[in-house]
């Protein structure tokens, strides 16, 4: 399986996704998903894997201690914004037929949808049906390493001890993929080993990937994503693209 210009492409959004952060709407993003798991799942991270998760991914966008403290606290308690969120999920179609999947928490379902159909729209999409893409996807834990300096076989072995399964290069970064279950095993296991990590949390990885070597198309779709990453609602946003190194940093610049 190919994922050139995937894990750089993640690579590029937590970069830009820490620059967000400093305004602030990344962790009212993140501080949502933790709300709604430990609603659901209960406010111990160690019983709740979803929290677990939500927790790693604030973590790894520099989110403070003790944001994520009053989330958890928020969602574990009888907080009634914890009630108002929902999760959907979007499934669409970007430009050249790239699958695309939208994972959203809302207290407004109709609202999300709409904003949500607009955006494919306007960037030569279209909102397809539940179902439509999920099968392209799997599920994975996702730890992304910057490879300079770094020695391949010494990162496996160390990601190995956390349960990881695979290892890939991508340009300029390490892609480490897990079990979802794993991911915290894995990123520690990483860390004990004295490597730096770029990100660490769940993610859909495309099962076969879609070539985009126009830079026009690379464009429309990179606007695409950063449109639907951009709203409010939406926490995560994957699509199987394939778009070379150099012409996803000129989409994406």
């Amino acid at each position: 399986m190919t994922l050139s210009g995937h894990s750089k492409w993640s690579s590029i959004k937590h970069k830009k996704g820490a620059a967000d952060a400093k305004r602030g709407k990344l962790f009212s993003k993140l501080a949502r998903s933790i709300i709604v798991a430990a609603k659901e799942g209960g406010g111990d991270p160690a019983n709740n894997l979803a929290l677990q998760n939500a927790i790693e991914k604030a973590k790894s966008y520099s989110m403070p201690k003790d944001n994520i403290d009053r989330a958890i606290a928020k969602g574990a308690g009888s907080d009634a914004d914890a009630d108002a969120f929902e999760a959907i999920v979007y499934e669409g179609y970007g430009p050249e037929g790239v699958a695309v999947i939208v994972e959203a928490l809302t207290d407004n379902r109709n609202r999300t949808a709409a904003d949500v159909r607009h955006i494919f729209t306007k960037f030569g999409g279209n909102l397809g049906t539940t179902g439509a893409v999920a099968w392209q996807f799997e599920r994975r834990g996702v730890v992304i390493v910057n490879a300079d300096g770094v020695d391949e076989d010494e990162l496996f072995l160390a990601a190995a001890d956390g349960g990881a399964e695979d290892l890939s290069q991508d340009g300029d970064v390490f892609q480490v993929t897990s079990a979802p279950e794993n991911l915290q095993a894995v990123r520690q296991a990483i860390e004990d080993g004295g490597f730096t990590i770029e990100s660490a949390e769940l993610s859909m990885l495309p099962k076969n990937t879609v070539a985009i070597d126009d830079e026009g198309k690379a464009k429309q779709l990179v606007r695409l994503i950063d449109s639907l990453e951009d709203n409010d609602d939406v926490q995560d946003v994957y699509a199987n693209f394939d778009i070379p190194e150099q012409v996803l940093e000129a989409a994406a610049s």
